[in-house]
């Protein structure tokens, strides 16, 4: 694996704001950023440009990102790459080769968030590093890339992962902001006589459980980096919309993604596939057993 940030670059709007985003990311880690354009051979839009010239355009295009991307960042080394196959398959396996792929995703107009696409979808679901959404954004909300905002994670502590902790708190450590650890609970189905005057007690009980279980995923993490402030927010309800609320605000929303080897469905899970569809900040989806 090489270490760079990958970016999935085909000159539209959603693309460029991906890019800008990826080019601050790769500064951030300092690796190089490699702009790849994938040249689809199935299209059907395509397949009557002779692959010559569609190699040409490609070309050009990339030579103009770089140099406008080394204009802006002149301290950022800049890779390209221009491939002429099956995008899914050319995407996953330039993030196999990546610490991250980038992409971006169609936001929905007036309405805040994301409209992921069939691609998006489909590498998301295949590949097993982490992959960064980012929605489209004016000049303006560029130059201010939400410096006064958190780090979100959403964890379930019934089975948390290393992976997911480990992306998230060292993102935070490179931000040098606070890492804001969700989990959202909810009441066990309960049934029996009285169960008004029971079910305070039983709300208090199963706050408090999860809360104890917060902390004690969290303590090993806290002292492998001490030097990021924490906040840990623990609360009843539906885990997607807590992370999409608190999107409005953050740097960056962090979720995971179970690793699963069936043949149908998406493969990404309820929460996360909500959290990209309606979060207003860039989503980074973390792969884990």
């Amino acid at each position: 694996m090489s270490r760079t940030v990958t970016i999935g670059h085909d000159r539209s709007r959603e693309s460029n704001a991906a890019t800008e985003w990826a080019a601050r990311e790769a500064l951030r880690r300092a690796v190089p950023l490699r702009l790849l354009q994938v040249w689809s051979v199935d299209d059907p839009r395509t397949r009557l440009v002779d692959p010559a010239t569609a190699r040409g355009w490609g070309e050009r295009a990339l030579a103009t990102a770089e140099r406008r991307l080394r204009r802006r960042h002149p301290g950022l080394n800049v890779e390209t790459a221009w491939v002429s196959g099956d995008p899914v398959e050319v995407l996953c396996a330039a993030a196999d080769e990546a610490d991250l792929l980038v992409l971006g995703s169609r936001g929905l107009g007036g309405v805040a968030g994301f409209l992921a696409g069939s691609v998006s979808l489909a590498v998301l679901a295949r590949t097993q590093r982490p992959v960064v959404l980012v929605r489209p954004s004016s000049p303006s909300e560029l130059e201010k890339d939400r410096s006064g905002g958190q780090i979100v994670l959403g964890l379930d502590v019934l089975a948390p992962s290393d992976e997911l902790l480990a992306f998230g708190f060292a993102a935070a450590d490179r931000y040098e902001c606070d890492l804001r650890v969700v989990h959202s609970w909810a009441l066990p189905a309960v049934h029996g006589p009285d169960m008004g005057g029971a079910l305070p007690i039983l709300m208090t009980e199963v706050a408090e459980d999860a809360r104890r279980s917060l902390d004690e995923t969290l303590a090993a993490w806290t002292q492998k980096f001490p030097g990021v402030p924490v906040v840990r927010d623990c609360r009843q309800g539906r885990p997607a919309e807590h992370l999409t609320e608190l999107s409005h605000d953050a740097r960056l929303v962090v979720v995971g993604r179970k690793v699963r080897h069936g043949r149908f469905g998406t493969h990404i899970g309820a929460v996360t596939h909500a959290v990209l569809h309606h979060s207003t900040a860039p989503v980074a989806v973390v792969p884990h057993d």
